[in-house]
């Protein structure tokens, strides 16, 4: 199984599918998601799901990095149906996003029409512009805050757009207990009240980065050193964590599996 960019999305597809996955990154991360979160999208696609990562650069408009994301996913899985590499039958579609690519999946879900049998939302970030992007507020304080630079939507607005609108009813939320970037509180809150028995929580060991881990793949030399223990170690901590993340995922995709 091999990574196809596809309409400009990076997909993979497994012989005998069970779901589709749309997958959407961090900012400033999500420009090659095919790589730097292979190691989790691939362990996905590995149990069945079509992975169809969907690469954005951000900007400060939000809503239309959102609309342009939905649309190219929607081409490319036209296309993919199109070629008979996924038979027109009904797949369950799930959102997956990271940090901000939580919030264009609550946009998604809120602004526009889509079926989705859930989404799965990690480390939910949803920052000003000032705290998200430094250059932004130096600017700001150069221009004596007469132009204020601000994302579309607010990170006030997020919350209200999804208080109002949002429609996916099944949703997990991760947060790691390392991770101080993390703003799904509130968010959680939210979904609550317009869900209150669809609502899924994790609290996982690790911190912002875990989802971009990858495969270490450590050679310890002839002779056993305190480096190749170090080495191992540092291994096993970002497998026992990218392990629990994947284990978590998959049972909430298909808790029969």
């Amino acid at each position: 199984m091999n990574w196809q960019e596809i309409r400009g999305n990076w997909v993979l597809v497994p012989r005998h599918p069970v779901g589709i996955i749309h997958f959407l990154g961090g900012a400033f991360v999500a420009t090659v998601p095919h790589l730097t979160y292979r190691w989790l999208l691939e362990h996905l696609a590995a149990k069945g799901y079509v992975v169809i990562a969907t690469p954005f650069v951000n900007t400060l408009d939000h809503i239309a990095i959102a609309k342009n994301v939905l649309i190219n996913f929607d081409r490319t899985l036209e296309r993919l149906q199109e070629s008979g590499e996924i038979r027109k039958i009904y797949l369950p579609t799930y959102g997956i996003g990271h940090s901000m690519g939580c919030k264009l999946h609550l946009l998604i879900g809120s602004l526009f029409s889509v079926q989705r049998a859930g989404n799965i939302l990690i480390s939910f970030n949803n920052f000003t512009a000032n705290e998200a992007i430094p250059l932004v507020e130096q600017l700001n304080s150069q221009l004596n805050s007469q132009l204020d630079i601000e994302f579309t939507p607010t990170p006030a607005e997020t919350n209200q757009i999804v208080r109002e609108s949002y429609q996916i009813r099944r949703n997990l939320l991760i947060r790691f207990n390392k991770d101080t970037l993390d703003q799904s509180t509130d968010l959680t809150r939210i979904l609550q009240k317009l869900f209150p028995d669809m609502i899924t929580t994790q609290t996982l060991s690790g911190n912002h980065t875990t989802p971009l881990g990858q495969d270490i793949k450590w050679q310890p030399g002839t002779s056993f050193s305190p480096f190749d223990a170090l080495g191992q170690w540092l291994k096993q901590e970002v497998y026992r964590d990218l392990n629990q993340l994947k284990e978590v995922m998959l049972f909430w995709l298909n808790p029969l599996s």
